[in-house]
């Protein structure tokens, strides 16, 4: 009974982190330049506003065709506590920019 206790545990543990990992099937290594379209979106935060920086690069027949980049001043989302730990171990609580979430609708 123990084993089988023992077992069942392991199990239900294997089950749970299976679960909890994030499946990326749809992410490359490398990105297939006979024909594609990569983009890279980021945002830089300055003194009051946020600049979201867009990247373009079209590739075909394995040359890089056109960069696009693109900046826009957008509003910034204000400062934000966040914790963590510095060099020496120790705890600190340290003011910083939120950052902006990204949702990329492809068709």
């Amino acid at each position: 009974m123990k084993k089988f206790k023992g077992c069942l545990l392991l199990a239900g543990i294997l089950a749970f982190t299976a679960a909890c990992k994030e499946e990326k099937e749809d992410e490359v290594e490398q990105v297939n330049r006979k024909g594609a379209v990569e983009t890279q979106l980021s945002v830089d935060h300055i003194d009051h506003a946020d600049v979201l920086i867009t990247k373009h690069k079209i590739w075909k027949d394995n040359n890089l065709f056109k960069e696009i980049i693109k900046r826009d001043t957008i509003p910034s989302l204000g400062d934000t506590l966040v914790g963590g730990e510095d060099s020496n171990g120790d705890n600190r609580i340290a003011k910083t920019k939120k950052d902006y979430e990204f949702f990329i609708t492809v068709q």
